[in-house]
């Protein structure tokens, strides 16, 4: 594993593996949301379809909102269980691997510094990092914080969304390890904050264009 990988002091690796276990969205009662996600003992990850709606990347999981998540480059999400205890120290709460809808979690990376379509081995599968998690008020409404999405946001760690290059099964303690960097420079972090609004990074993503064109054109309209 390259030194310049961002780790934490811990060697990463996962700590959970979760599926949704689905109720109806908070803000609209007619539909599930997949939001809660419990631990199991293994999840299997594949390639779904291109476009929102296509589905999880998950085997047994659920997306509920089909035009906003899903697909191709929303396949798996990941959140460090750092972040969770940040946020749970934050909020006077305690919040369970799974709890802010990610399909791993992890211990001992820091996924605002990692680059933007860094690929990594874990288990038998091959992921690469994508695009940022964007907090919406289903989130907001499933903690149950006041003002979550802004609070959130100007925190600027999102997780990581990650598409599946090679399918795979991926258990608790296997280890995380980073393939060869790409050479743009551009960390989930920035492209967070430069969908957050921040249009001085806006520019240096789009000029590195290394997100998938949709999102790439978004980000070329809030900079024109």
């Amino acid at each position: 594993m390259s030194l310049e990988t961002p780790v934490r002091t811990t060697t990463p690796h996962i700590v959970s593996t979760n599926i949704a276990r689905p109720f109806p969205a908070p803000d609209q009662p007619h539909r599930p949301t997949g939001i809660h996600k419990v631990a199991v003992d293994s999840i299997s990850v594949f390639a779904p379809g291109p476009r929102y709606g296509d589905g999880s990347g998950v085997e047994g999981d659920l997306v509920g909102n089909a035009k906003h998540h899903g697909g191709a480059d929303k396949a798996v999400y990941i959140f460090a269980r750092e972040e969770l205890d940040f946020w749970s120290e934050q909020g006077g709460v305690n919040y369970a691997n799974g709890m802010f809808g990610e399909n791993l979690t992890t211990v001992g990376v820091n996924w605002s510094e990692v680059l933007i379509n860094q690929r990594f081995s874990v288990g038998t599968a091959v992921l690469e990092v994508s695009v940022p998690r964007q907090p919406c008020r289903t989130f907001a409404m499933w903690l149950e914080r006041q003002g979550w999405v802004k609070t959130f946001a100007a925190h600027g760690d999102c997780g990581a969304y990650a598409r599946v290059i090679a399918p795979g099964i991926i258990k608790p303690k296997h280890d995380i390890v980073f393939h060869d960097r790409p050479e743009h420079g551009i960390t989930m972090g920035m492209v967070f904050a430069a969908k957050m609004g921040n249009k001085n990074i806006a520019q240096d993503v789009v000029a590195a264009h290394c997100l998938p064109e949709h999102h790439h054109q978004q980000l070329v309209k809030l900079i024109s």
